[in-house]
């Protein structure tokens, strides 16, 4: 008696399992095999979130019919605006200004204001004010790190090639505190060593010489001239224009001092080549560019490299001492970030 019940319900099980109708269909182009038409967002019921469906596959694909439809509306919306701005012409209300990090960023008290007399008298005494005026020429000596390998030497020597004046040093195990010395009784004015790791340039280190300051910056996407795209000829030997943006707070416009003084005065337009320091959100993006003006209004621009990004790491007094410093300034992720919308150059 057990066995042949046991028989019955399998039986029972296996015509329902036959009888049952198939409630997954294939999707085509919105609509289903059967031919009905998906349901709108706007049908869903107020509360209903599509995270309470159980099935994996039934959820994705109510999620994505809610974002298409989302995608509509933010479209329809959109369009709608603009057809009253054309129609109501110049007394069109303003565009409201987009809320981004850059425009909702915390005031930091050290912004700089360029006509508080406190800040002429330190720039008129700091260690830049010798180059601003005019009483030094740079002369930058471009090194490496110990046994460097092939990226950061063509870094290197690409680097000579924007910075006017500059030589490069192949170092062969001689430390940086001896390589200082020798630079100052030598007139250079500044030491750049690019540092490695597993073969890809990922520190620069920027000493102003005899005095300092040293600051030293992780490098980042680093993209060398053969390596862009739509890349322009070989820069000239014209001195480039150089143009800093965003170096608001007083330790920002120190790290801007010490890049101005990287490049002679008096640029040669004529080379038509600029070089840039760009920070947005404490990073500093360098690219190197030649324009040429194709009417009043258009100018063309064509990347020569290299490209890369800084972060700053820390700013220290007086010349390279990795032991003794003392800093002026150190980035402590722990501390300092804890706001996406405070900056600190």
């Amino acid at each position: 008696m057990e066995k042949t019940s046991g028989s019955r319900k399998k039986a029972q099980k296996r015509k329902v399992a036959t009888e049952e109708p198939q409630e997954t269909a294939i999707v085509k182009d919105g609509a289903t095999e059967s031919g009905a038409q998906p349901p709108k967002a706007s049908v869903f019921p107020p509360g209903f979130s599509i995270s309470e469906i159980k099935n994996k596959q039934r959820r994705h694909l109510m999620f994505t019919r809610w974002k298409q439809q989302q995608r509509k509306e933010k479209l329809a919306a959109k369009k709608k605006l603009k057809k009253e701005r054309e129609a109501l012409g110049d007394k069109a209300p303003p565009k409201p200004i987009p809320k981004t990090i850059d425009n909702q960023r915390v005031y930091d008290e050290t912004t700089v204001d360029p006509t508080d007399e406190e800040v002429a008298y330190d720039e008129a005494t700091d260690e830049f004010a010798s180059y601003f005026n005019r009483q030094t020429s740079p002369k930058i000596l471009i090194t490496t790190s110990d046994r460097p390998h092939g990226r950061t030497v063509r870094l290197c020597e690409q680097l000579s090639t924007v910075i006017p004046n500059s030589h490069v040093y192949y170092r062969r195990g001689l430390a940086l505190k001896k390589i200082i010395p020798q630079c100052i009784s030598r007139d250079f004015t500044d030491l750049i060593v690019i540092n490695e790791d597993r073969k890809t340039p990922n520190g620069l280190i920027l000493s102003h010489l005899p005095n300092g300051p040293t600051a030293h910056f992780k490098m980042s996407s680093v993209r060398l001239r053969k390596e862009l795209k739509r890349k322009g000829k070989d820069p000239t030997e014209h001195i480039p224009e150089i143009i800093l943006n965003n170096f608001t707070t007083r330790l920002g416009h120190s790290i801007g001092r010490m890049f101005a003084s990287l490049f002679p005065h008096d640029p040669q337009f004529i080379g038509r080549q600029v070089a840039t320091f760009h920070n947005q959100r404490d990073y500093i993006f360098f690219r190197f560019h030649r324009y040429i003006f194709k009417s009043e209004k258009k100018v063309g621009i064509q990347e020569l490299g290299p490209r890369f990004t800084l972060k700053l790491r820390s700013l220290q007094k007086g010349t390279f001492d990795s032991k003794y410093g003392e800093y002026e300034w150190v980035h402590k992720p722990r501390e300092m970030d804890t706001s996406r919308r405070k900056f600190h150059l």
